[in-house]
């Protein structure tokens, strides 16, 4: 095997694949990147064996053969060396590595261990707009349940029907929805799909990303392709919880908040909070004020006034501030907010409509 490719081509590619390799697997085989060189292309693959990622990228090929190389060590190499051509040679155990005045020499895993790429027939796709999709799980991916009894609220529930795409993730005390209209190609017929919410996030913000990604299932997986990479994940088990009988139909208070506002007051009430994450909100529906508390036994306690607008009674909820934080920073870009609210002891539900209108669904806290 013998091939030489770019530095910056190189160094693209492998931060595409790299996000596919095992970090604590036993087998070392699964923190090694399979490289495949046939007649002007560079073959590259990774797996932990519930993700696989499969890259291709142009290089002059002079010998083809394949090969494993650590891809850590790999990846660190090229990190450092300058954008020139490096030139790949392997022989026998060994790969030597070239570029400008550095040399190195790999050694190399047998290329027969390393895990076949999976096949797969689609049986459902449907194509998106890249950009579009991934501010949409920016918003959403965070609220996944890390709680690996129950894997399906690791996931991200994804449907798109007459043109209109919604994503929803919940980890059973906080819900995020949003939606927006969207051209598709596909059939009048619904796409639904629960894709893992951490492998999402690392497909949408891949550096070989282009402007359309095709979607699609089988039935035990979820898979990804756009460009020259494929991004295959084992699909989650179960079905996702009915979130539409969790949001409320109306409302007592309804309160509108200058998004920036909030945010910097939440920050400052909140450095009070080391060992108490509550924050208490409470709606002045005559004054038109909100304020805004925290207490501390150790550190003391902390309030502000912040002006809103107030449609309905007066009212208070105490909610977990970290979790109001992920809601504020999903909505950054937008002037207000509205906080809905029923009772002091049922759900809040911050409220955004934009090009992407956003819900936050959050379970209140005893105050």
């Amino acid at each position: 095997m013998k091939f030489t490719v770019s530095q910056s081509s190189l160094a693209k590619a492998l931060l595409v694949v790299t996000k596919g390799m095992a970090t604590n697997s036993t087998l070392p085989i699964l923190s090694g990147i399979y490289i495949k060189a046939t007649d002007g292309m560079l073959e590259f693959q990774t797996t932990n064996l519930t993700i696989s990622i499969r890259h291709k990228i142009a290089a002059n090929v002079e010998e083809a053969g394949d090969t494993v190389v650590s891809g850590k060590i790999l990846s660190n190499i090229v990190k450092t060396l300058p954008d020139a051509a490096i030139t790949f040679e392997g022989l026998d155990r060994i790969v030597a590595i070239t570029c400008d005045k550095s040399h190195f020499r790999l050694n190399t895993l047998d290329p027969h261990d390393f895990p076949e790429f999976p096949s797969f027939a689609l049986e459902r796709a449907i194509e998106l707009p890249s950009d579009l999709l991934s501010e949409m799980v920016d918003k959403v991916y965070k609220v996944t349940s890390k709680d690996t009894s129950r894997p399906v609220l690791g996931g991200v529930l994804l449907s798109v029907e007459e043109n209109v795409i919604r994503l929803v993730a919940t980890d059973s005390y906080r819900l995020a929805v949003c939606d927006s209209n969207v051209e598709t190609s596909s059939s009048n017929e619904a796409f639904q799909a629960i894709v893992p919410g951490a492998a999402f996030h690392d497909v949408l913000s891949s550096p070989s990303m282009t402007e359309t990604i095709l979607v699609g299932t089988t039935d035990s997986q979820v898979v990804f392709t756009f460009g020259n990479t494929t991004y295959i994940s084992r699909k989650l088990e179960g079905n996702f919880p009915n979130y539409r009988q969790l949001l409320p139909a109306s409302c007592n208070t309804a309160v509108t908040i200058d998004t920036a506002e909030f945010a910097a007051a939440l920050k400052r009430v909140s450095v009070i909070a080391l060992a108490n994450p509550s924050v208490c909100l409470e709606i002045d529906a005559d004054g038109k004020v909100m304020r805004m508390s925290t207490s501390s036994p150790d550190q003391g306690e902390s309030t502000e006034l912040l002006p809103v607008e107030v449609e309905g009674d007066s009212m208070s909820i105490a909610l977990n501030y970290h979790y109001v934080f992920d809601c504020v920073n999903a909505i950054s870009n937008r002037k207000v907010v509205t906080l809905e609210l029923q009772s002091t002891m049922q759900p809040g539900v911050f409220k955004s409509y934009d090009k992407v209108n956003y819900l936050y669904l959050l379970m209140p806290v005893r105050m």
